[in-house]
């Protein structure tokens, strides 16, 4: 990419700054399910890039919230741009341990479940869940968040979902990256900060994470006869940008958003495509 004013030359380029967030992990099934866990967020300056190159830019789905009784939800699938891969948020339990993922996804309410791990650098574990409690249903643990670890259960309640993380990268700040709320008898978990969705319980049902926002979804219920399904969690998102010292990218695919805000090339992606700089 050739600097502008014509100074450079076509072999210089800019270090560019990025945001790669994952797929959210979807909701446990009714019944005390745990919320997913947050898309794994990675964000950091100075990565070099090449002149000519083509760079791939992969947008994680959200997993599958779960349908059935004391199964997990679908862990979120992994984003990417060049080197940087974010990993997919872990799953909500089921009828044990959250799953493991960028974020950690929320225990189900069964005794001695935790919640699922995440991956160093990249989000937060999920909250731990309890058993039937007073002869009711089970209160799940909130999924993990980019920006905090997920609740867990109070007795009857379930967790919240841990809170995203704020970036300005395209100009304006916005947090994502939420974990999704834990499911009860009683008192839904909430969703995290970040778009993440909420757990179910008695009175409410479970709602999804957010699209490109990489936030989990929250868990399923059981209540009477009446049973709140998992929800989905939010789809991943990729953003970078770079000094409007240097020239546009050369070309992209993907149909990403561009703005000139700041000082900087923003390209934002909500489907995969690539960039050539």
């Amino acid at each position: 990419m050739q600097i502008l004013g014509g100074v450079g030359s076509n072999n210089v380029t800019p270090d560019v700054e990025y945001l790669v967030i994952a797929g959210g992990g979807g909701g446990g099934g009714p019944n005390g399910g745990g919320g997913g866990g947050a898309g794994g967020y990675r964000t950091a300056a100075g990565l070099a890039v090449v002149a000519g190159t083509s760079y791939t830019v992969t947008i994680g789905n959200g997993g599958a919230g779960s349908t059935t009784q004391a199964v997990a939800g679908t862990a979120g699938q992994n984003s990417v741009f060049a080197s940087i891969t974010s990993d997919g948020g872990g799953a909500g339990g089921g009828s044990g341990n959250g799953g493991a993922g960028g974020s950690g996804g929320g225990a189900a309410g069964y005794d001695g479940s935790v919640g699922g791990t995440a991956t160093s650098g990249q989000g937060s574990a999920g909250g731990t869940g309890q058993g039937v409690i007073s002869g009711r249903s089970r209160a799940a643990g909130g999924g993990g968040g980019a920006g905090g670890v997920g609740g867990n259960n109070s007795g009857e309640n379930a967790g919240n979902g841990g809170s995203g993380l704020a970036s300005s990268i395209t100009g304006t700040s916005v947090t994502r990256a939420g974990g999704g709320g834990g499911g009860s008898f009683t008192e839904y978990g909430g969703g995290g900060s970040g778009g993440s969705g909420g757990g179910g319980s008695q009175n409410f049902p479970s709602t999804a994470g957010t699209a490109n926002t990489g936030s989990g979804g929250g868990a399923g219920s059981h209540y009477l006869s009446v049973l709140s399904d998992g929800a989905a969690g939010g789809s991943g998102f990729v953003a970078i940008r770079f000094a409007n010292t240097f020239d546009v990218a050369a070309s992209t695919t993907g149909s990403p958003t561009y703005s000139n805000t700041g000082g900087y090339h923003i390209y934002q992606w909500t489907s995969s495509g690539s960039v050539t700089f």
